[in-house]
């Protein structure tokens, strides 16, 4: 699948009233089998101790691969669910932005499965790395 043909304003555009809304995460690249989005590492993203809180970090996992499946799908027979995210904390940031690139790893007629790293925006230094298995359901 190619992503980079559907505009990224259509899938930012999903994002108004919703947890992604409050968490700042906003679509910023796509291409062949991925997508990318920006999340920032804020009081709006921060655990009590000032660092990337892992919560945002498997919300951002599970934000990219939904995305994805919902525009692999036909919306108007079928709808993605997430069946299970996984992530792994690699590494603390306190301030900035991290950026997710999922890739789109399996695409069957029931199930997607997503690979996505999270990485700081500047250095490029990896932060966390998730899964997400989504669930294609008949409406």
């Amino acid at each position: 699948m190619n992503f980079s043909k559907i505009p990224l304003e259509k899938m930012n555009h999903m994002n108004s009233n919703t947890l992604m809304e409050v968490l700042g995460i906003e679509y910023v690249g796509a291409g062949e089998n991925y997508i990318c989005a920006r999340m920032p590492v804020d009081k709006r993203t921060h655990q009590p101790m000032g660092l990337l809180h892992g919560g945002a970090s498997a919300a951002l996992v599970e934000t990219i691969g939904s995305l994805g499946s919902a525009m692999i799908c036909d919306l108007s027979k079928e709808y993605p669910v997430g069946l299970e995210v996984n992530t792994n904390h690699i590494g603390g940031i306190k301030e900035g932005a991290v950026i997710g690139k999922g890739i789109l790893l399996h695409q069957g007629k029931k199930t997607h499965v997503w690979q996505v790293e999270i990485r700081e925006e500047v250095s490029e230094r990896l932060i966390a790395t998730g899964r997400l298995t989504v669930m294609i359901i008949q409406k």
